[in-house]
């Protein structure tokens, strides 16, 4: 793992490229140096975070805030987005196109879904919710003046609008929750889970033995976490795809596989699964 220089609540994993820890939801910020000033990437769960972010950032010094990245639309990489707008002025928010057409209707999910007994409930819905304005399908660069910062798409998984930062100079790669450190990568209802090995693959090909990747959540890790993860995604994968050639239900398909995770973090990743292989790769149960 990389040298390290701390410097307040962000650390300097690599040249010019600092990540903070938050508890909350262990969620990462990261913070991506050049002389035109800095980008950040990903905005955190609400507004009240925000400002502790945007404080963070002052605290640092490191230049001014330039350009924020959201790395896909669930709501606690960009709820945050309207407080460093108001703190640092209208900066372009980066993302996928298809993210930025999913966040307005993925924010109003997850308000609605807000359980009474959650205790930043009122926190979360209190947020106002800005997409982003810049947007692209496949891949972009960023000016940072003596820095170029890259934004790729590399296919579905998490979500079907992720992207991941390169930092080629530096050898940095941000995943947002391709891949992740303090749990679980998280399947839900908008999850590719048998596209989801692939997109890694590319994530991988992007990497080399010494590459800083910084996880959505969770703390800093390199390739070989990055590659081992992406194993298991892929059994994952495979493991779907067996039961339903041989014609499993689906209802039944977490009970008869052998899994390498738990099977109660598996039901969407089964369901989802299921409805995205082609009928060919599908028996069908006689009765």
């Amino acid at each position: 793992m990389p040298t390290v220089t701390v410097m307040p609540n962000f650390t300097e994993v690599a040249h010019r490229v600092w990540v903070a820890h938050y508890d909350w939801l262990h969620v990462n910020i990261t913070l991506i140096g050049g002389s035109d000033g800095l980008v950040m990437v990903d905005t955190h769960g609400s507004e009240r975070q925000a400002r502790i972010v945007a404080e963070d950032v002052r605290r640092l010094g490191a230049g001014p805030l330039t350009a924020l990245i959201n790395t896909h639309e669930h709501w606690d990489h960009h709820f945050g987005n309207v407080v460093l707008l108001e703190e640092y002025g209208d900066l372009p928010i980066h993302a996928t196109d298809v993210a930025t057409e999913a966040m307005l209707a993925s924010a109003e999910r997850t308000i609605a879904g807000l359980s009474t007994d959650d205790p930043r409930a009122e926190e979360i819905r209190e947020t106002r919710v800005r997409p982003a304005t810049h947007t692209f399908s496949s891949a972009v660069a960023l000016d940072l003046g003596d820095r170029a910062v890259e934004l790729i798409h590399p296919g579905r998984g998490h979500t079907a609008g992720d992207l991941i930062v390169r930092v080629p100079d530096a050898d940095v790669v941000c995943g947002g929750d391709l891949f992740e450190e303090s749990d679980k990568p998280f399947y839900g209802d908008d999850s590719y889970p048998m596209e989801w090995p692939l997109t890694l693959d590319l994530v991988l090909s992007l990497m080399s033995d010494a590459t800083v990747a910084v996880p959505g959540h969770g703390q800093v890790v390199n390739k070989e976490f990055v590659h081992d993860q992406r194993t298991e995604i892929g059994i994952i994968a495979e493991t779907i795809r067996d039961l339903a050639s041989r014609g499993v239900p689906v209802k039944d398909a977490l009970g008869q596989g052998e899994w390498p995770w738990d099977p109660s973090l598996l039901e969407a990743a089964v369901r989802r699964g299921y409805e995205h292989l082609p009928r060919s790769q599908k028996r069908l149960p006689l009765i």
